[in-house]
């Protein structure tokens, strides 16, 4: 990340420094240029710095932009008046030595507005791409951290609950402690079993010794103790 920084401030002062000497070129031959087509003295250094602080104002906006990684698509607008302030200086650098023959001069006050404009260009590009590449390597170690990381829930054993003893059957407790402890026919026994298992596949619950007794006929006492057999 301390990489990532260095590198992105050290483009944006190239930029800066372009910027800068781009300005420092073009005031004075802009200046005289002007002088040469008659504008008023007042007036003719001003003409310079509005072109030199539309780049300088462009520049921010683009680098603002680009480290967040806005699309160039969305940027269109910007880097075309970006293109245009290139231009306008590089004409306003070279008129005025063109026009009085000093060619040579005029293609040494070419270069800083012709890396202007490449720089406009490319510098955009460039944080873009270092943002794409930043950005990257912090979604890949996130989520390599998350699949390492082991999940809370699973590392933390659920407790499992006491088995609750069951209660007994307030209706069926004192029928039990009533029924005599005689020995039960087997025929009976094996219809009420019969019983039984028909009641609980119809119903989904044991049968209770009142519906024995309702079914076999019996009494009571023998239909809690067949119940209890069961």
């Amino acid at each position: 990340m301390a990489e990532d920084r260095i590198t992105q401030r050290t483009i944006t002062a190239v930029m800066v420094v372009i910027a800068a000497l781009a300005f420092c070129f073009s005031f004075g031959n802009v200046w005289a240029l002007a002088l040469r087509l008659g504008v008023p003295a007042p007036i003719a250094p001003l003409i310079a710095p509005m072109v030199d602080l539309s780049v300088v104002g462009l520049l921010v906006a683009l680098r603002y932009l680009s480290l967040r990684g806005v699309a160039a698509e969305q940027m269109t607008a910007a880097t075309r008046l970006m293109h245009l302030c290139g231009l306008l200086t590089l004409a306003l650098n070279i008129a005025e030595p063109i026009a009085a023959g000093h060619y040579g001069r005029a293609s040494v006050d070419a270069v800083a507005p012709l890396l202007l404009l490449g720089w406009g260009a490319v510098g955009p590009q460039l944080l873009r791409s270092f943002h794409a590449i930043a950005t990257d390597a912090t979604v890949h170690a996130t989520e390599t951290e998350s699949t390492h990381e082991p999940d809370a829930a699973s590392a933390v054993p659920e407790p499992v609950p006491a088995p609750v003893p069951a209660k007994p059957n307030p209706a069926v407790a004192p029928a039990l402690a009533a029924a005599p402890a005689a020995k039960l026919p087997e025929p009976l026994l094996t219809e009420a079993r019969s019983i039984a298992a028909s009641h609980h596949s119809e119903h989904g619950e044991p049968i209770t010794a009142a519906q024995l007794k309702k079914r076999l006929g019996i009494g009571l006492p023998m239909a809690t103790a067949l119940h209890a057999a069961l």
